[in-house]
Order: C-alpha cells, then structure tokens, then sequence
C-alpha cells in the first residue's frame, strides 16, 4: 500500500473559491490524498471564533470541502485551538474562565479546562464544523496544561479548579500552597498525585463530551484526532494516555499526531530524538489508534528546514508505523499552494522511497536496550524545590546516548535496561530488584539514588555523592577533567583520555573489590579524583554497568566513547549477546523492528559526511 499523504493548509475565507481550486490542482500534483483544512490558524488568529466570524469560517470550510471532494481528495479539519496556544495579544471575548499559572499569571486568551462556558463553546464549535462530515477533526497540542505563553510553566491553577482539587483534598487549599506542596523535595505529598487527577479527570470530561458532540453532529461518520507534545511533559500534567484515547473514541476509533520533530532545521544527530518520540509514543499509544505523526516545517519551506531534513524525518515516521504521513510543510498564511513548486517537487521525490518503506513487512513491535517508559514517572520523581518543570523527566536524552553512538533502543521489556537520573525514583523496591538481575546501565544520578534505596550491594560500587562542577565548595582534588581509559578493561586503548571537563556533576563511586574499573576521573593535574566506568556482576546473577557522569549524553561523542559503550553493552549482555551495534561514522542511528518473519534494521546516517555502516553482531 502507497504511503499517505495528508496535507495541513489553510484557505482564506475572502477568497475561498480560486484558493481551494488551486489547492486541489496542488494536491494532483503532489500525491497528496487528504487535505487538513485549518481555520483561523496563526496570524489570522483573533481569538476564539464567534458569531459572524465563525460564520465565515464555516461557509469558506464547506466551499473548501465541496471543491476538493470534487478533485478526490478526503478532507479533515484542524481548528487551530482548543483551550488557547498562547495570548500573543489576543484577549478573551466570550467571558471564559482564563488560565492561570504557578505563580498567578493570568492569561488573556486562554480558557481553564475546568470553564463550564469554554467546554459548551468548543462543544458547539466542533459540532457545527462536524456537519461538514470530515473524516477527522483535529485537537491541537494545546489540549494540555503546559506550554501556554506568556504564562511560566502553564496553567490549571484557576479557580475553578482549585475548587475541584479542594473538594477532593477535603480542605480549602491556596494556589501558593499547593504549587509548594506537589513540588516540595522529598518523598512527593500526596497532593501532587491529587492534582494530576483533578487535571486528567477534567481534561477527560472535556474528551468525552467533544466525541458524543461530533459523533451526534456527524452520524458517526467523523472521528477525532489529537496532537500531543512530549510525553515527559504530559506526565506532570498525569496523562493517562489509553483513557484519554477512549474518551475521545468515536466508533471505537482514534487518531494520533504525535509531535516528534523540531519546527526547523537541526544537527543531522538531532534525528536520535525523532526517532526515540516515535517510539515512546508508539508504546504509550493504544495500538487500535491510528498513528499520523506530523512532518514539522515553520514558519516557511525550505527557508525554515531542508529538503533532505525534511525527507529524513519522513522516512523515520513511516518507519515508526505511519499510517499517513502529516504534512505541515506549507505557509499557514498564504493560502496559495500553487506559489510553492518546490514543495510539490520534494513530495513528488519523496514517494517511490516511502512507498517502498510503507510496502515493507509491519512491525509488530522494536528491539535493543530498553528505556523506561511510565507515564506516572512525574508523580514519584524528586525535586529540588524548583518548581514543575523539575517533574518532567525524560528518557530522551539516554535514548540520545545510545542511538547517536549506534546502539538500538526500545520502549519494551529487553534483557538490558538502562536506568539514568531522577527516572530510577520511579520504580518500586521489587521492579528495580528484577532490573539488577538482568543487565542494567545507570548513570551518577541513578547510581546515588538506588545507593540511598539500599541496593549498593547488587551495584558492585557504593554512590556517596553527587558532586556539582559549580558547587559553592569545590570538590578534593578537583576540578575534575579527565576519564583515563585503564589497564585493567583489557581494551587496547587504555591510558588514553576522554573529557568530561563539561559534566555538569559527577558522582563519587566507591567500587567493591569484586567490580571492574574500567575508567578512573583524573584532575588537570592527572590526580586521581574517582572511578569513571565500573562493571560488576552480583549475587542475583545481574550485571550492572555504572558511569559516573550524571549528563552522559553531554559528554563529548568519540571512537574512544563509542568502543567503551558497545563494550558495556556487550558486557550487560552476559553470554547471549544478541543487539546489532553500529560502527563505521558518527552518529550512525540504528531502528531495529521485530516482524512476523524477523528483525528489521534501519540506519540513519546522522552526519553531513558519507559514512559506510557497520553492523557488529
């Protein structure tokens, strides 16, 4: 079956007719299938639409649909907000309840999810456009709590819904109390749980009565689709992604536009993190949702991202399990597609590749070293007392680690595990037991923390400290420097040198005499400072791999950083090594798939130069 392409554009209402007619001249010639009609989308944006200004939205989008329906394009609808992007200087004319921060900001055009007006504006704001029978309509990424501007971190601290968290609680509560409660250091209070509930339960009542409204306003015949951002993100807000799914159902269906790639262009090795959202995301969706992730290009074509970006970010997403591919890839203001040849050229160029991709066996899930993925991970994270950002923790920059130094990753179960910073809080006693008896990779971070828990014992070191480069007290000796590759690994290039002169903090291991120390820190001095890299094998069978760095993926890439990571790999593997690892150029990134008849490997090559992969088995 051919790849899918579904193109996002918007059509002024002041000149609908000639801009739909050549938008559906544009699609022929693009192969593109389904258009994703955007309204009152970015700078045509005046806030919430109503009265005669909806009017006009809706009489351009029937236009629209009726001309493109014509040409034999299927047709979906993206509304540009929900409960608001960012206020941008648009102000609120309906009398919603506005969003309010952390720290009291108040937005000006952005509504509370818990607003009894918002929730029946957008109702009927996505029934009436649902008439129009589109095949999906579209919540934007700002269905979310986080990330509306100008306020700090986001909103869900209104009124409106401290009343909910109060009835709850049991007790009235203040916005100041309850942002210092759920973010105090420690043990998490209970109240940070608490809140996560209040914000799923009411962005939860909000899903469901938009799909009875669309399903009731459509006969059935559209079905919604959600945008989503980061998942570590939408852990602080205490997302529970299957139920989300399931209240947005229309017929037992669903769409899914993960976010997964930057708006413009980045570092070829950038594509690591790409390919790492798709797969988390992939595991946090249910498998019954279709999946459309969105080809990112803002604000305008090749001028914001190249071609060959864009086309590796295709290719990544039809890898991932696209079911359509969903093109953002044209101004959101123009209204004229027809201005943009170039872009009609690259999807025309695209196709036999992805075609060929799409026509590939389906994967039935991935394989490689297995990152934590818990969508509960913000509720049992510890703080600093700096406030909710510190809650969103992320596997992300492990997945970096790996991939950018040709070692698979996977959000599934895997006989190696890697375990990096505040993520080891979220795992109960008996879980990171059965993690220590299989092969698991920690850095600084999770070491000291699983050292506080009492697993010291099955690490083979013993993490004393966490010690910060800039710690008001400087370390003894110190500054740290250097990571001298020692004789005792056995490898050929010890006595060699990698910097970690950038790390933001190093962790203090004291290694049993049974472990492997496999690297020492040095000072400029070349004194001695600490153990670097240790591996051990415990009681339970298990073996661990421990890095003293706390921000292994801020460490400088190398030959040398590459051999001791496939090494550890391999090491963490025992007797039965199996992962494919990737050599041969920098930042060679490895997918690897399981099918119905075998395994399925991709490499991305992640730098400007030509590189030849190796694959060591």
């Amino acid at each position: 079956m051919p790849a899918r392409f579904h193109l996002r554009f918007q059509v002024h209402p002041d000149d609908t007719a000639r801009q739909a007619a050549e938008l559906a001249k544009f699609c022929q010639e693009a192969t593109i299938g389904e258009v994703v009609l955007l309204i009152a989308a970015e700078e045509f944006y005046d806030g919430h639409p109503d009265g005669a200004a909806e009017d006009r939205l809706y009489e351009s989008a029937a236009e629209t649909v009726a001309v493109l329906r014509e040409s034999g394009l299927e047709v979906s609808l993206n509304p540009w907000v929900t409960s608001g992007h960012a206020d941008r200087g648009r102000h609120d004319r309906h009398g919603f309840a506005p969003m309010v921060g952390p720290d009291g900001s108040t937005a000006t055009g952005q509504a509370s999810f818990a607003c009894p007006r918002w929730r029946s504006w957008i109702a009927a704001h996505y029934g009436r456009f649902a008439r129009l029978g589109f095949r999906v309509l579209w919540l934007e990424d700002d269905f979310r709590y986080h990330n509306h501007a100008p306020l700090t971190w986001g909103g869900g601290f209104e009124p409106l819904m401290l009343e909910r968290f109060a009835d709850l609680a049991g007790e009235p509560v203040t916005r100041e109390q309850l942002v210092a409660t759920v973010t105090a250091p420690g043990t998490p209070h209970p109240w940070r749980a608490l809140l996560q509930r209040v914000w799923r339960t009411a962005q939860l009542e909000v899903a469901e009565l938009l799909a009875a409204e669309v399903a009731d306003a459509s006969d059935g015949r559209s079905r919604l689709g959600l945008m989503s951002s980061r998942p570590g993100t939408h852990s602080v807000e205490g997302r529970d992604w299957t139920a989300l799914f399931e209240a947005l159902a229309i017929g037992g269906e669903a769409h899914h536009r993960p976010h997964f790639a930057a708006y413009s262009d980045s570092p070829g090795r950038s594509l690591s993190r790409s390919v790492w959202l798709l797969e988390t995301q992939r595991a946090l969706r249910p498998a019954w949702v279709r999946n459309e992730p969105e080809i990112e290009n803002w604000p305008h074509t090749a001028w914001s991202k190249s071609d060959t970006q864009t086309w590796s970010e295709m290719a990544a997403a039809q890898l991932g399990g696209a079911d359509a591919q969903f093109l953002n890839v044209l101004p959101m203001h123009s209204g004229r597609a027809g201005r943009y040849p170039r872009v009609a050229d690259l999807l025309r160029r695209s196709r036999p590749a992805l075609d060929f991709l799409a026509d590939l066996e389906p994967a039935t899930g991935t394989l490689g070293v297995g990152l934590p993925v818990r969508e509960d991970a913000a509720a049992h994270v510890r703080t600093s007392g700096g406030g909710l950002a510190e809650l969103d923790t992320d596997p992300g920059p492990a997945a970096d680690f790996l991939l950018r130094y040709g070692v698979p990753v996977t959000a599934e179960d895997a006989p190696v595990r890697v375990l990096f910073g505040q993520l080891a809080w979220v795992y109960d006693d008996d879980a990171v037991r059965r993690m220590l008896a299989g092969g698991v990779l920690l850095d600084g971070t999770a070491a000291h923390i699983l050292t506080e828990r009492g697993f010291a014992d099955l690490l083979g070191v013993t993490a004393t400290a966490v010690e910060r480069r800039d710690a008001d007290a400087p370390s003894r000796p110190g500054p740290y420097a250097l990571e001298e590759v020692l004789p005792a690994a056995g490898f050929d290039n010890d006595g060699d040198y990698l910097s970690v002169n950038v790390q933001p903090a190093l962790a203090r291991l004291r290694p049993v005499p049974e472990a492997q120390v496999w690297t020492r820190i040095v000072t400029p001095a070349l004194e001695p400072w600490g153990a670097g890299r240790v591996v051990f094998t415990n009681r339970l069978g298990g073996r661990v791999g421990i890095l003293a760095a706390t921000a292994p993926d801020e460490l400088a890439y190398s030959d040398d950083g590459q051999w001791l990571l496939h090494s550890m790999i391999r090491y963490l593997e025992g007797d039965a090594p199996s992962l494919p690892l990737i050599t041969g150029g920098p930042h060679l990134i490895p997918r690897l798939a399981r099918t119905g008849t075998g395994w399925q490997l991709a490499v991305a090559n992640g730098s400007p130069d030509p590189a030849f992969p190796r694959i060591r088995l």
